[in-house]
């Protein structure tokens, strides 16, 4: 039995504009932009993609952060409850409050366009707008899904709460809406992405990679149906990303590599480049991440430092040997110091948006590659291994190896890869390793083969990623179970909080003044 639950989405997109309910009072309920033709349509999709990123909350829910204790003063308490799991209560432009009503407000500016195109006669010159409108409308929703609900599982997302799925315009004061479960919005989602895929035209865009182009269009279907546990659709939408000749669209990571090394973090600004291949879909946000994973002090408490960098990703044994200065075409970056541990890949540039130049204030903002060729050949990896094609998916790992790895990668083969995972013990808080115990919600690891390559998939998905966010999408998928640990004088101590598979707070808890405003929370 479907429980319905209702809730004032206007709230959020008040909360998002700094909206005073005086203030909406004061105009019509209708009162928006009117989008009379194609080109205004085209550009109100400038602001369907949402303008704050989830970064930052699901980076420091994941297991690649550790805490470096009371006596490190560079911790807020923002940066405390999301790392400990809390209900978040504090304010902060990348808070969930914040990811809330920016993806509302982006879903919004999507229904606006399709609106309009339906009432201006869904003619053949805005088919690109259309579909467009509908990838943005789907991607928003998939964001809110997956970081506000219980990740998708074939049985028990029939009950697990969602979030509501908007699909127009709200032309009302006091909009109320159900909440549905997350098997209804995969199926919205899944049917947005079909919709709005074959419409996709590359030729309306200035700037393509700002957009949802083709290439990035099917590489978020990819992710989509990886997520949805259709490994056939997610390998299909990945080949049409890749296409013939994938070795070369991947990224130049030597090159980066050659970049100072300093707090302009020039890497990072090289590496969302619109003019770089491997980049599909740049969005730009108002944030602190290139604080975060720059070369500064911010969030240095809870960071991804040395001892998770030594015995679990970027500076861990691979199949192709011991780490060394010379196993990357890009090293990992050390930055140390008292009260300063951060092992960091450039990823996240720190740019800034005067308000006033002359005072030398305005807002800390940073442009981020949500879809690259990298995660969609990995993607493609992971759907070959669940489907035990074994040949396939070592062909695009060798591809991704042989971009990244500069000594050892003729070393990466299936037989060293099942070796690599059998030579590992499971992980420990205390005594950490790659080999992390899996424990998927929704599907199976039938043999020792399939969980070993799975090992190392997550593995090199887990250093291509870093700092992106999305290892907690793949601790959620694999049930992987998280302690969390104290590091003092580089030696780990676990603490008794243990996020296990399908833990109540693995769906971030939705904003405390949507539930005021009578949306039911998520369960604790």
């Amino acid at each position: 039995m479907k429980k319905k639950q209702y809730i004032l989405l206007l709230f959020a997109l008040l909360s998002f504009a700094g909206l005073s309910c005086d203030d909406f009072l004061s105009e019509l309920p209708d009162n928006r932009t009117d989008v009379d033709s194609p080109e205004k349509a085209r550009k109100l999709l400038v602001s369907a993609y949402p303008g704050i990123d989830y970064i930052v909350c699901t980076e420091l829910s994941s297991d690649n952060v550790d805490d470096y204790g009371d006596d490190n003063p560079n911790g807020s308490r923002f940066w405390e409850e999301l790392y400990q799991w809390r209900d978040v209560t504090e304010t902060d432009n990348e808070s969930p409050a914040q990811i809330w009503s920016a993806c509302y407000s982006a879903i919004a500016s999507a229904n606006q366009v399709l609106q309009s195109i339906a009432a201006m006669g869904d003619t053949e010159d805005m088919r690109a707008s259309k579909g467009e409108a509908l990838i943005c409308r789907a991607y928003a929703h998939f964001i809110l899904t997956n970081v506000f609900c219980q990740h998708y599982h074939p049985t028990l997302s029939e009950t697990d709460l969602g979030i509501p799925y908007m699909e127009k315009p709200e032309t009302e004061l006091n909009p109320k809406y159900e909440r549905p479960t997350v098997a209804f919005d995969y199926e919205k989602m899944a049917a947005d992405i079909e919709a709005g895929l074959p419409l996709i035209n590359d030729s309306q865009y200035d700037v393509p990679k700002y957009h949802f182009n083709r290439s990035a269009a099917h590489a978020f279907a990819a992710r989509f149906y990886l997520y949805y546990q259709q490994w056939d659709k997610a390998i299909e939408y990945a080949g049409i990303v890749l296409g013939a000749a994938p070795q070369t669209l991947l990224r130049d990571n030597a090159s980066l590599d050659t970049l100072p090394k300093d707090p302009l973090n020039l890497a990072s600004t090289a590496y969302i480049s619109e003019t770089e291949k491997a980049n599909l879909l740049l969005i730009t946000a108002y944030s602190s991440l290139g604080y975060i994973y720059g070369a500064y002090y911010t969030c240095s408490r809870y960071s991804h430092g040395a001892v998770i960098s030594t015995y679990e990703t970027l500076q861990s044994r691979g199949p192709w040997g011991a780490f060394s200065a010379n196993t990357f075409r890009l090293p990992p970056w050390v930055y140390r110091g008292t009260n300063l541990d951060k092992i960091l890949l450039p990823r996240l540039p720190r740019l800034f948006e005067y308000t006033d130049p002359v005072a030398g204030i305005g807002y800390s903002r940073t442009v981020y590659a949500a879809f690259t060729v990298e995660e969609a050949l990995l993607n493609r990896a992971e759907a070959y291994i669940m489907k035990k094609d074994y040949a396939k998916a070592m062909a695009d790992i060798k591809l991704w190896v042989n971009n990244t790895v500069a000594t050892g990668a003729n070393l990466v083969t299936e037989a060293t890869i099942d070796t690599w995972a059998k030579n590992f013990n499971y992980y420990e808080p205390e005594k950490p390793t790659p080999k992390k115990r899996l424990a998927p919600p929704g599907f199976t690891i039938d043999d020792e083969k399939q969980e070993n390559f799975l090992h190392f998939l997550l593995y090199i998905r887990r250093h291509e990623t870093m700092h992106m966010g999305l290892r907690w999408f793949d601790v959620k998928r694999y049930g992987i179970t998280v302690t969390r640990r104290v590091i003092q004088s580089n030696t780990p101590t676990a603490t008794n909080n243990v996020l296990k598979v399908r833990d109540p707070r693995c769906a971030i808890q939705i904003p405390a003044d949507v539930v005021s405003a009578g949306l039911t929370p998520n369960p604790r």
